[in-house]
């Protein structure tokens, strides 16, 4: 199992006043428009550094009964950490065996047309998600 880091998934209440804070304090550039993903209850947007081959994706509940909600209750902040992966069912496996569990097979995910998802947690209850490489541009 090969892991790259992705992404770090920062919840937010507001994601167009998160995005214009980093872009003005940090110089982040935006590279997507924002996305709605109805499987994960959310919305998302991805940025990142000039130069930089890591993305920060906001995310932010899309209503009041999304995944999301009672989180963003208890605040904002570091949501997730994404590792991009060759073949998702043996990572999912292989962390499986090293004791996170699974919380959501590989699915379909709207941020990342013809890729999917998983979810794992471990522990130190820090969600994982792992992505399938692209097969073209984009996050």
């Amino acid at each position: 199992m090969r892991l790259r880091l992705h992404h770090l998934g920062v919840l937010v209440s507001d994601i167009p006043k998160a995005l214009a804070e980093y872009v003005e304090r940090f110089g982040y550039e935006v590279c997507s428009q924002q996305i709605h993903d109805p499987v994960q209850t959310a919305f998302v947007q991805f940025l990142k550094l000039p130069d930089d081959n890591v993305f920060l994706e906001f995310v932010s509940p899309d209503g009041p009964t999304s995944k999301l909600a009672n989180a963003l209750k208890q605040g904002s902040g570091l949501n997730h950490v994404c590792y991009q992966v060759e073949d998702i069912e043996a990572s999912c496996a292989s962390l499986r065996s090293k004791g996170l569990y699974l919380l959501q097979v590989p699915v379909s995910a709207a941020a990342f047309p013809g890729r999917r998802i998983a979810w794992l947690l471990g522990q130190d209850r820090v969600p994982i998600e792992l992505v399938e490489p692209p097969s073209g541009a984009g996050p």
